[in-house]
């Protein structure tokens, strides 16, 4: 949700889908439009209006503070010397070297209002070592702080830096601040004298470790050559958990936080320190936040066990949230089963919580086929929902059926502190698995969860659990993998993101091969029993697509029942309406086939299962 407040008079115009951790493909003719552009709508009604057309798509845009000027993100055009090359050699790309730099644009809306026409935008960076990503306007409109990597590669995200850029003096570009790993986020204070940001600190393991709300004054940073350590106020130090920054006002500093099963929002007050939770209740998810330009308003989208995301308002102080969305009316003939947080002790001693799903004519005298999902990340969170849902996995339906759906916040989960984040360092999935299955027999000694009737299923991180489930206990009858890691050598070799594996295992697999087999399925194919359906997008950058076949090969060679299923085009997710209905069935019916003994559709991708599936 927009930080600004006159955003909610904008829309992009998206014609087709793009993904935000995938290259874009500029490849438009010369003076061609691209599809992702600015459009304005009065808040009043009436027909909305086209305000940009540059050759390239539109990325991050912001309202400056005086409602004059817009300025955006974009790619320049392709470079002749681009285009001869193609008309040359026709089209290929230099691994780690064909990009584009984002850079930073300016529109005059103020005379663009005047004609309700598209105006050429005015280019205001123009170095073509710099990716610009996110940005804010000082509140005096005459200067624009951004954060910027070296390049657009996910790869080399540690190199991202802080820079001012003065519309006043020729548009000259400072970097104030410079220390090692990533700082983004800028937020200018109240009286623009200050920037606060957020950080990594300089911590080398940054992926786990928190990430940190700092400050530097401006005036001081501007007069110096670069940016020191000692420059730099670290505000959240004993704050235990990821801040995200939202925005400064009046009454302090504003972030957002995961706290256990919940979100919310908290105001930090720079010069005491102080850290104050003004959201509320406690089982309250809040997500986006956006403030009026007085900070006494505050517009947020929430949810909870008991609705599904709305829109609310609120006051800040006291926090009253009004709601003006009644999106959960589509559900209101829906029985849905209830959620609660349980706990259990793992193997080690770590305490773990985890979501637990009941159906909605639960029986405690009942034992029931227990589906564990797995959430991604492995710093992301499951929370208790409304209706419990998943693009990839029908929770809702496993509840009708009379499934319990155990979604456990294995160690490495967001919202417990840095500690419990990094217990998986070096021990990536064989910890996670001492949770989850320590869980499983936690809702077993319940007398609640039916031993003969377990599955495991998640998506990329929560996909790779279940892979090193499958190859290391034959208790589930069933087992889907959705974008998982199953060798992490060729996943260090082949993924967009490479610096996620030294992050946690601390080596690369040639100084330490060991930790890598520990960690990775393949290792322990040949103890492999349960049937596993692997799901993927066919252009997945983020787990790399080999990693699928080598798993499924390897099941195929243990005569392990193994199903395959590529989404063609689709990235790390798959994000059409279509194809994810297809992702859904496939896993409705494997369930149904395995744990609750149904026949699979004639019209399923995995029709012909027993016959075809199972390896020579």
């Amino acid at each position: 949700m927009s930080r600004r407040r006159l955003k909610r008079r904008l829309r992009i115009r998206e014609e087709k889908s793009e993904k935000k951790d995938e290259k874009k493909d500029d490849g438009k003719a010369a003076g061609k439009p691209a599809d992702h552009q600015i459009w304005l709508i009065s808040p009043g009604g009436g027909e909305a209006w086209q305000l940009t057309r540059p050759e390239t798509d539109v990325d991050n845009f912001r309202w400056s503070k005086d409602g004059k000027w817009m300025a955006f993100t974009a790619n320049p055009p392709e470079a002749k010397s681009g285009k001869d090359r193609k008309e040359k050699c026709s089209d290929y790309d230099v691994f780690e070297k064909d990009y584009r730099q984002n850079q930073l644009w300016l529109v005059d809306v103020a005379a663009a209002e005047k004609t309700f026409l598209p105006v050429a935008a005015r280019q205001l960076t123009t170095d073509e070592k710099l990716n610009i990503e996110s940005f804010a306007w000082s509140h005096d409109s005459t200067k624009i702080a951004f954060s910027a990597t070296k390049n657009p590669l996910l790869a080399f995200s540690r190199d991202k830096d802080i820079y001012l850029l003065d519309l006043g003096q020729n548009n000259s570009v400072k970097n104030i601040v410079a220390l090692p790993g990533p700082d983004g986020s800028p937020v200018f204070s109240p009286d623009d004298k200050e920037l606060a940001f957020g950080t990594a600190l300089a911590q080398p393991y940054y992926y786990y470790t928190n990430g940190h709300i700092a400050v530097v004054n401006l005036e001081a940073v501007t007069a110096k050559p670069a940016t020191a350590p000692s420059d730099v106020r670290d505000l959240t130090a004993k704050f235990d958990e990821d801040a995200n920054l939202a925005d400064w006002g009046p009454e302090g500093i504003y972030f957002g936080a995961t706290q256990k099963t919940s979100s919310h929002g908290f105001r930090l007050d720079p010069a005491s320190l102080e850290i104050r939770r003004f959201s509320s209740p406690d089982s309250l998810i809040v997500e986006g936040r956006s403030f009026t330009r007085d900070f006494k308003t505050l517009a947020v989208i929430a949810e909870d066990s008991t609705h599904m995301t709305e829109l609310f308002v609120t006051s800040v102080s006291p926090f009253a949230p009004r709601k003006l969305t009644d999106v959960t009316a589509q559900v209101k003939d829906w029985i849905p089963g209830k959620a609660e947080v349980v706990s259990w002790k793992s193997q080690d001693g770590a305490q773990i919580e985890g979501i637990l799903y009941k159906p909605a004519d639960y029986d405690p005298a009942k034992k029931y086929p227990l589906l564990v999902m797995n959430h991604g990340g492995p710093t992301r969170t499951s929370m208790p929902l409304l209706v419990a849902s998943n693009y990839a996995y029908p929770l809702q339906t496993f509840h009708s059926k009379g499934a319990l759906v155990l979604e456990p916040k294995y160690r490495g989960s967001a919202g417990y502190g840095a500690a419990l984040r990094a217990l998986n360092v070096r021990n990536l999935s064989v910890g996670d698995m001492w949770d989850v299955m320590s869980g499983v027999d936690a809702m077993i000694a319940k007398g609640i969860a039916d031993p003969n009737r377990l599955a495991a299923m998640g998506w990329s991180e929560g996909g790779y659990i279940p892979a090193f489930l499958t190859t290391h206990t034959g208790r589930f009858k069933a087992i889907s993998v959705g974008a998982g890691i199953s060798d992490w050598m060729n996943y260090y070799l082949n993924t967009d993101i490479t610096p996620f594996t030294r992050q946690y295992l601390h080596e690369t697999p040639w100084s330490d091969p060991e930790v890598y087999a520990k960690t990775s399925p393949i290792t322990t194919i040949k103890q492999a029993k349960t049937p596993t359906l692997i799901q993927q997008g066919s252009n997945d950058k983020r787990v790399p697509v080999p990693d699928s076949f080598e798993l499924y090969r390897g099941l195929q060679d243990q005569g392990v029942t193994a199903r395959l299923i590529l989404y063609t085009g689709f990235g790390h997710g798959v994000s059409k309406p279509k194809s994810q209905r297809a992702l859904l069935q496939a896993n409705l019916d494997w369930f149904s086939y395995y744990i609750w003994n149904e026949p699979i559709p004639k019209d399923s991708p995995l029709y012909g299962l027993s016959e075809l599936d199972v390896g020579k």
